[in-house]
This record gives C-alpha cells, sequence and structure tokens, in this order.
C-alpha cells in the first residue's frame, strides 16, 4: 500500500467530528484509505445489493446492525441514511463513530451538507501525487508517467494503462451518468468526452464543444457539472481582481488525470506523446491536477486561477495569498528558453503585491535563474516548500 499524504489529517478529524466523510472520484482509493485507518470499525459496502436495499427500504433497521458505528461505503447509494445518521450522532455525541465515503455527486452532496451540516468533515481524496506513488522510485520518463497517470488500481495490480481507462469509461464514468442524467445514446456521451478531452488545457467554450458534438448548449453544461462534481475534470477561475484590464473571465478546463486524459485522446503507448499535438496540453493538466492534489489532500483550501487577457498575456496558473501570488508557467519542453517567461514578467509588472515566479518544465534540472525558480517535472511540491 502506498501512503496517503491525507491519513494523518483525516485520523485527526475522526478524533475532533462524529462523522468523517472522504468523498472523490471512483477508484481513487477511498476504500483502501478507510479500512487502513479505522480496522477496529465494521464495514459495509453499499455496493453489495442486499446492504443497500435494507439501508432504502429499512434505514432504521440497517443502522440498528452498528451501535457503535462503522464504515459505511459508497453512501451515495442510500442518500436518506443522512437524516438517520445526524440523528444517532446527535443523541450519541462520539467523535468518530461513522466513517462515510461517495464518489460526490450533486444529490449527495446536497443532502450531506443539509443533514450533518456542522457534524462532519470532509476529505477529499483524488488518485495518488506524484510524491505518493514514486518518493521512493522514479518514472522511467515523463511520458511513462502522463501515460500512465496516477489511478492506484493500476499501481496496485500491474495493470495496462490503456485497458484500466477503458473498463473504468464504461464500468464507471457511462454508469455514473446514466444514473445522473437521462441518456438515450450513450454513444453521444462517449463522443462528447473525447471532444472535452481534445479542449483540456483550454479556455472553456460551451457553443464550440455543443456544436462539434451536435448537442444542446444545456446539455453539453450538465454534462461538463456532472465531470467536476465527480473529479473528473477542473474548471480553473480566471483572475480578474483589481487589474483594470481586458480579461477574459470563462474557465479554463483540465482532466485531473493524465492517464485518463491519454486514453481519451487515443493515446495508448507512452512513446505517441513525443510527438503529439496535445503533449503540451496533457502536460499542463498533469501540472494542475499536482497543484490541486497538494491542496486536497492536505485538507488546506486552494485558491488558484488562471490569468489572461485579450491580448495574449497569460499565466498558466496563479496561487494567490494575502498579500502575494505565486505566478506558475508550465512548458512540456525539455529545454528552457527565457520567453517561456514573458507572461510572467507581464503579469509582475500589472500586479499590485509581490509575485513569486516559477517555472515547471519537462526537463531534469531545478535551479533558479535570476528571479524565477525552475522546477523540473519531478519536483511540482517544490512550489509549496517556502510556505511550510
Amino acid at each position: 500500500m502506498y501512503p496517503r499524504t491525507i491519513a494523518d489529517k483525516t485520523k485527526r478529524y475522526a478524533g475532533q467530528y462524529p462523522v468523517v466523510t472522504v468523498t472523490g472520484p471512483r477508484q481513487s482509493g477511498k476504500t483502501t484509505l478507510v479500512k487502513n485507518l479505522f480496522p477496529e470499525k465494521k464495514y459495509v459496502s453499499l455496493e453489495d445489493i442486499e446492504n443497500r436495499n435494507q439501508a432504502i427500504q429499512d434505514p432504521k433497521g440497517f443502522l440498528a446492525r452498528y451501535p457503535d458505528g462503522a464504515v459505511i461505503d459508497e453512501i451515495q447509494r442510500a442518500p436518506d441514511l443522512f437524516s438517520y445518521i445526524q440523528t444517532i450522532v446527535d443523541e450519541k455525541n462520539t467523535e468518530g463513530l461513522f466513517i462515510l465515503t461517495g464518489s460526490q455527486q450533486f444529490e449527495m452532496m446536497e443532502t450531506l451538507s443539509q443533514s450533518l451540516a456542522g457534524r462532519t468533515a470532509i476529505v477529499t481524496l483524488l488518485p495518488f501525487s506524484y510524491d505518493e506513488v514514486y518518493k521512493n522510485a522514479s518514472p522511467s520518463d515523463l511520458y511513462n508517467l502522463l501515460y500512465t497517470g496516477f489511478y492506484p488500481g493500476i499501481f496496485d495490480k500491474n495493470l495496462n494503462p490503456t485497458e484500466a481507462m477503458s473498463f473504468y469509461v464504461s464500468t464507471y464514468l457511462e454508469r455514473d451518468v446514466r444514473k445522473l442524467i437521462n441518456v438515450k445514446d450513450l454513444s453521444l456521451f462517449g463522443n462528447f468526452l473525447k471532444i472535452l478531452a481534445g479542449r483540456s488545457g483550454q479556455i472553456l467554450n460551451m457553443n464550440s464543444i455543443s456544436d462539434d458534438c451536435g448537442i444542446s448548449h444545456n446539455t453539453i453544461r450538465s454534462w461538463v457539472s456532472i465531470l467536476e462534481a465527480n473529479y473528473i475534470i477542473k474548471r480553473v477561475t480566471p483572475y480578474y481582481k483589481n487589474l483594470n484590464k481586458r480579461l477574459i473571465k470563462a474557465p479554463k478546463i483540465h482532466f485531473l488525470d493524465s492517464g485518463l486524459l491519454c486514453y481519451l485522446l487515443g493515446i495508448t503507448e507512452s512513446q505517441q506523446l513525443i510527438t503529439h499535438p496535445l503533449r503540451g496540453a496533457v502536460f499542463e493538466s498533469y501540472v494542475v491536477s499536482e497543484v490541486y492534489k497538494y491542496y486536497y489532500h492536505h485538507g488546506i483550501p486552494d485558491n488558484v486561477y488562471y490569468f489572461r487577457d485579450y491580448q495574449g498575456h497569460e499565466v498558466d496558473l496563479l496561487i494567490e495569498h494575502s498579500l502575494s501570488a505565486d505566478a506558475i508557467e508550465i512548458k512540456s519542453s525539455a529545454t528552457f528558453q527565457e520567453n517561456f517567461l514573458k507572461g510572467l514578467k507581464y503579469f509582475e509588472k500589472i500586479y499590485t503585491g509581490t509575485v513569486l515566479k516559477s517555472l515547471i518544465y519537462g526537463g531534469e534540472e531545478t535551479y533558479k535563474y535570476k528571479d524565477t525558480t525552475i522546477l523540473n517535472w519531478k519536483n511540482i511540491s517544490g512550489l509549496f516548500l517556502p510556505s511550510e
């Protein structure tokens, strides 16, 4: 088992709140995490049809089986349990009574916020981060890292990434979407996924995607929201505070796993990335996902943006602090070029606070170039070292 960064904080939450809820995409390691952290608790999965039927039809009787609490896996399958759990934890006033896991969906999180507000800590678990899986052994190269992705099952079972992602899409993504919305022709959704993958790292244009898919704008908006709620993609908010400039105000979209992104782009072996026209986009989405993993897996709120104006000045990532901002450029090239820094220099001129500039690139070296930190693709966590 690979140690998870969020483990210690999850354990601490269980000593402070009566309920701990672990959310995240399917197959991100939620079950493994809670089983290992809370071995003393009885475990029940609502993927089991008998357990699920009882939880839905007789929630009081179901919960009575666990007077000392339990780990309840995939609780979104019986959302009515939340209100009954609320009654139990209010009566018993015991920390760490129930540990819940669920793939985040609209209904589950809405019910959770209504029934267990103030009673549950929420942990978000994405697939492995670079530091979690490659701490003791580096990947063979950047292209293999991007192609393999970070879903735990690929590492635990030594799976072929293309095969694993194929099964993931058909077994989990399409099943979850079918339950959430009325998809009459599932092939349309599959085509939408591939078209959206081709937009990873780009500004989200619903109208363009709608035209390419032959699906209404409202349907595209709904499907994008569902993918984001299930932690498959992330919309990065544009930064436009107090700059008095004509700025792009639409979000950027990034897939949160490079292996899934490669599969949807039709990349079936790592070496295809060397000459693939979307290599830069895959690399950028990898870096963005690592930044979000850092925040989620440390249990701290993020303050992540991107910047772009109508003249084409752009910064791939901005992390804002109270009096400063980290401005981060992302380039897949293995060779550093000074012109990579032009967007960072422009932003520094118009920003009112202190700007700490960094470049993450596809090369092997980490060093300081003038006033900019150059980080290699293995050292993204180096962005956060000064603040730790």
